[in-house]
């Protein structure tokens, strides 16, 4: 893995504690993991140049944004052809509807975790921004009854290295 970095446990208990709570100071932080604040300034800053950190992320409940049903489709492209994707990644990135998308291996090309009002507009969606494109030879459709976030992202091995931080 040429593009992994090299993290101590002192960057690994950063990124652990800012993963549960991006608004963290940098003051909490150094408290926190046991540096001066102009040290924890320093790595995170060193975490942010070299990729580690992409950014910060502001979360919404969908469903208090009236987009209560959310759904996983699984999208079949025909021909599988770079012209075609192109243009296909870029209109259901741009759909408001779009949470996230996944190009996969397999028998499906796509995953795309969508988040609709209720059943009638995923129906308007899957027949009017899917299955109405050329290239879209299948769409199968998942619903998500529940979702759970799951721990803190950590390189391999590190989580034991951390248990007692």
């Amino acid at each position: 893995m040429a593009d992994s970095v090299v993290l101590d446990t002192v960057d690994l208990h950063i990124l652990r504690l800012l993963q549960n709570d991006a608004r963290t100071t940098y003051r909490e932080l150094a408290a926190e993991v046991g540096v001066a604040p102009s040290t924890c300034l320093d790595r995170v800053a060193r975490l942010r140049r070299t990729g580690v950190v992409l950014g910060h992320q502001l979360r919404l409940d969908p469903a208090k944004l009236g987009r209560g049903l959310e759904a996983l489709l699984l999208v079949q492209v025909r021909p599988h052809r770079r012209e075609l994707i192109g243009p296909f990644v870029d209109r259901i990135r741009a759909l408001p509807e779009s949470r996230a998308l996944f190009h996969l291996t397999g028998p499906d090309d796509y995953l795309v975790h969508v988040a609709v009002a209720d059943p009638a507009d995923l129906q308007r969606l899957v027949l009017d921004e899917f299955t109405s494109q050329r290239e879209v030879a299948r769409v199968e459709t998942r619903l998500i009854f529940q979702q759970w976030e799951c721990g803190p992202l950590m390189p391999p091995g590190a989580g034991a290295s951390l248990s007692a931080v």
